[in-house]
């Protein structure tokens, strides 16, 4: 037998039967039969079962304390992975008190709120551990496939003069002794990256939204999947990329995640085209299927919902965009078109938005008469509306919620439980 001193992680103990190795985790769970005990060690690579015999047998240990134990790894027909460790020597690098709800059943039985009120130990849990794994693979493969097409990941402020989106819904703060904002979104700083030749961004990032709305689909500071590109010929090139970004992310959950997408017990969708309707045809459609009528070039959540159902009846896709909002229910720096309307699009997935985007104003005098029809003051926004005086190609690019996103894959009721550390009206710890 050969003895390592590194710690060896459960995953790898299948390559090293017969070798005497040192494993450390937390306790998942310990049964005592007698004159054995089996420890079952948890860690972020997996579990191992340990076998402790003689003096080690009956050995107190509390649930989810952090041990390190050392032993001979054996094959077994007792695990599922074919190995078990018989343990020389268990060391208590540091006891754990009695958790505040049972972290090994099935589900986690009990309140959302009191799980996000011990929300580290709660995701120990592995189903609520999973949906973090399946959230980070998201996020990258988002990177990975914009980086493969050539674009430049950026890093742009969260603490900005003004709001980018406009309206109140933007949280102030005192930046020594100047008002300033936490930004509503990158928008401005994406456009002046794309301005300074970049032309192909995205950014990964939190953005901040000062909005009341305490409800299971709003969240306060989320993350935002950012892309801007320039010289597009039309809108309809960014409705295609981002076909394509989900596409992959979800082909990556699929090819990474297949344990936990079964403990979860969902189907990652296949993306092939994506359906397109117009606002007014979404409001024709709601009318004449559901006898539901909508707000003025828009739809509610309720017609957000009913429209998701008539799409996947009719075509099977569980995603639509729903493109030419009218301008007023657009940013001032939404490109207006010859039909009265914008180039301007939104994506729903299950019945929820996840998605804005559109072309963007490139010259420096519309953009200003965009503005000022907004009354908006340009002289608030001087850094950025010079910037449009300099030479900017046609561009327009979106953003994704990915909360949102992670939420509607997983079919969690609520948005609060695709954030490690949700931050809504009422909750600003853990």
């Amino acid at each position: 037998m050969t003895k390592s001193t590194k710690r060896a992680l459960a995953s790898e103990c299948i390559n090293k039967q017969n070798q005497v190795v040192t494993v450390k985790g937390w306790v998942k769970r310990i049964r005592h039969l007698g004159n054995v005990s089996f420890l079952v060690l948890r860690e972020h690579s997996g579990e191992i079962q340990c076998v402790l015999e003689n003096a080690l047998a009956g050995m107190k240990i509390e649930i989810e304390s952090v041990v390190a134990v050392t032993g001979e790894i054996v094959k077994t027909t007792q695990t599922k992975s074919g190995i078990e460790l018989l343990a020389g020597k268990v060391e208590i690098l540091n006891a754990s008190l009695t958790p505040p709800f049972e972290l090994n059943k099935k589900e986690v039985n009990a309140s959302l709120e009191h799980i996000l009120n011990h929300r580290t130990l709660s995701l120990r849990h592995e189903k609520l551990h999973a949906i973090f794994s399946i959230k980070a693979t998201l996020a990258h493969a988002f990177g990975e496939y914009l980086n493969s097409e050539g674009f430049t990941r950026i890093f742009t402020p969260k603490i900005v003069s003004q709001g980018a989106e406009g309206g109140a819904n933007v949280f102030k703060l005192n930046y020594f002794g100047k008002e300033a904002y936490l930004a509503q979104s990158p928008q401005f700083y994406k456009q002046m990256m794309v301005a300074s030749g970049y032309e192909r961004v995205y950014e990964v990032g939190s953005v901040y939204r000062a909005e009341e709305h305490n409800s299971s689909r709003h969240l306060n500071e989320y993350i935002s999947l950012d892309v801007e590109v320039g010289f597009i010929e039309s809108f309809y090139e960014l409705m295609e990329l981002e076909t394509n970004v989900l596409r992959y992310m979800m082909e990556k959950v699929k090819e990474k995640h297949a344990k936990e997408l079964n403990l979860l017990q969902v189907e990652v969708p296949t993306i092939n085209e994506v359906p397109s309707v117009t606002v007014l045809e979404a409001q024709e459609i709601l009318m004449k299927c559901y006898k539901k009528e909508m707000p003025e070039g828009d739809l509610n959540a309720e017609g957000e919902k009913l429209l998701a159902k008539y799409i996947k009846e009719t075509t099977g896709s569980e995603f639509v965009f729903i493109t030419k909002y009218p301008k007023e229910a657009r940013p001032m720096y939404t490109m207006p078109n010859s039909e009265g309307t914008t180039n301007s699009f939104d994506l729903l997935y299950k019945g929820i938005e996840i998605t804005s985007g559109g072309e963007r104003i490139h010259e420096h005098e519309m953009l200003m008469k965009s503005f000022e029809e907004k009354e908006l003051n340009p002289a608030h926004f001087e850094q950025y509306l010079n910037i449009f005086q300099y030479g900017v190609p046609p561009h327009g690019g979106f953003a994704i919620g990915l909360e949102r996103v992670v939420a509607k894959l997983l079919n969690l009721p609520n948005v609060r439980e695709a954030s490690a550390f949700p931050r809504d009206c009422e909750r600003i710890i853990p």
